[in-house]
C-alpha cells in the first residue's frame, strides 16, 4: 500500500478485526509504549473493536509526561534568568512543574519561546549574539539526534551563545523498570514506532528473551496497530515470544546508523529521573564532556527546591498503566486541556489528553 487512506480503509481493515477475535481466546493485556498509539487508537476506536479478552494499557510513551517535575522546576528557573532566551516545542510550555509552568513564568516577563526544531533555536542564537539561547531538549530517541545535529551544527558555525537543556530518555529501559516494577502484568508489548526506527528492532530482543514477552513495532494508522495486535495475539495465544515488525516500510532491524552515531557523539548515558517512576538507572542522556560548553546545566547552574506532585493526580499511574485516565479523580472534572493539573492532560501524545477528547463511556476502570 502506498496512500494513507489505503491504511484506515474499513474494507481492509474487517478481516483483521475478526481474526483477532476468533484469535483471542484467553484473557491477555497487551501496552502501547508510545503516546501517539494511544491517541491513534482512541481516535479509531480500536478498543471498540476488541474482544473483551483483549485488554489495552497505556505506558510511559509521552516524553512530555514523563518529564520530571524538578527537570522542569529547572527549566523555568533557567527561563528566568535575566536575558536568557529560552526555547522549546509548544506543548512544553503548559506543562506544569511544581510551582507553575512555563507560561507562568513568560506571563512573569520570562522570555520562553516556542521553536518547531532545535535548528531554529540555533538560528535565533546566531541572530541575538548578545543573548544565550537555551533549547529545552526533551523527548526519546526519534527527537534526540535532531538536537545532537543542533549541538555539532552550533559548534561548526561557531555559535558560542547556543545551549541544551538535555533531559533526552531512552524507552527500553523504562520498558524494563515496569516489567521489573510487577505492578501490572503484561502478555505484549506495541512497540514505538518513531523510537524503533532511530534504535532498530534488534534495540527490543531483550523481551523475549529475559521476559518471554513478545513485541510489535507499529506504525500509526489503523491498520498498521490493528496488524500489530493481530500478530501479538497469536503470539501469545500459542505461546510465543518474538520481535515483529509490523512497521518494516520505516523500521530496520539495526535502526538508523546515522541517527544513532550523531546522537553518541553528543551524548552519553547517564541515569534519569522519570515523572511516575522515579530515577532509572542509564535511562537518560547527557552531553559528553567534549560539548560541555554547551551543556545549560553547566552555564547556568540554578538551585531547584524539591518537587512536589499535584495533590489528587493520578499521572504517574497513569503512566504505569496502573489505571486508565478515566480512574483519576480529577479527570474531566478538575483536570481538563484547558486547566491540566497534570502533563497527561496537556501533552498531544498525553493519554488523558487522549480519552479527554476521544474516549467513550465504555472507556473505564
Amino acid at each position: 500500500m502506498k496512500f494513507i487512506d489505503e491504511f484506515r480503509d474499513s474494507r481492509l481493515a474487517q478481516p483483521l478485526i475478526d481474526g483477532i477475535r476468533r484469535d483471542a481466546e484467553q484473557p491477555m493485556r497487551l501496552m502501547e509504549f508510545c503516546g501517539g498509539h494511544t491517541h491513534a487508537i482512541l481516535r479509531f476506536g480500536i478498543r471498540q473493536v476488541l474482544p473483551k479478552t483483549v485488554e489495552m494499557l497505556s505506558g510511559p510513551g509521552c516524553p512530555v509526561c514523563v518529564t520530571a517535575a524538578s527537570d522542569l522546576d529547572r527549566a523555568i528557573a533557567m527561563a528566568q534568568i535575566p536575558g536568557v532566551i529560552l526555547t522549546t516545542f509548544g506543548d512544553m510550555l503548559r506543562v506544569p512543574g511544581s510551582r507553575g509552568s512555563l507560561q507562568d513564568a513568560r506571563a512573569d516577563g520570562a522570555d520562553a519561546r516556542i521553536v518547531y526544531s532545535p535548528l531554529d533555536a540555533v538560528t535565533l542564537a546566531a541572530r541575538n549574539p548578545d543573548r544565550p539561547v537555551v533549547f529545552l531538549g526533551v523527548g526519546f530517541e526519534a527527537t534526540a539526534p535532531g538536537v545532537a545535529a543542533s549541538i555539532l551544527q552550533a559548534r561548526q558555525q561557531g555559535v558560542e551563545n547556543y545551549f541544551v537543556l538535555c533531559l533526552h530518555k531512552l524507552t527500553p529501559p523504562a520498558t524494563r523498570a515496569i516489567l521489573d516494577a510487577g505492578e501490572v502484568r503484561l502478555s505484549a508489548v506495541l512497540g514505538p514506532g518513531h523510537v524503533t526506527t532511530v534504535i532498530g528492532t534488534e534495540a527490543w530482543e531483550f523481551l523475549p528473551r529475559d521476559y518471554g514477552i513478545p513485541i510489535a513495532i507499529a506504525g500509526f494508522e489503523p491498520l498498521d496497530i490493528l496488524r500489530a495486535i493481530a500478530i501479538l495475539v497469536e503470539q501469545v495465544q500459542q505461546g510465543k515470544a518474538a520481535v515483529a515488525n509490523a512497521y518494516s516500510r520505516s523500521v530496520l532491524p539495526q535502526g538508523n546508523q546515522v541517527a544513532l552515531a550523531m546522537m553518541n557523539q553528543v551524548f552519553e548515558v547517564c541515569d534519569a529521573d522519570w515523572r511516575g517512576l522515579g530515577v532509572i538507572p542509564a535511562s537518560g542522556m547527557k552531553i559528553r564532556e567534549g560539548y560541555a560548553a554547551l551543556d545549560a546545566r553547566e552555564a547556568f547552574p540554578v538551585d531547584v527546591a524539591p518537587a512536589r506532585e499535584p495533590p489528587g493526580c493520578r499521572c504517574g499511574e497513569v503512566l504505569r498503566g496502573i489505571v486508565l485516565p478515566t480512574g483519576c479523580p480529577l479527570f474531566g472534572r478538575v483536570c481538563t486541556p484547558e486547566n491540566p493539573v497534570g502533563p497527561c492532560m496537556v501533552s498531544g501524545e498525553g493519554a488523558c489528553a487522549a480519552f479527554y477528547q476521544f474516549g467513550r463511556p465504555d472507556d473505564e476502570d
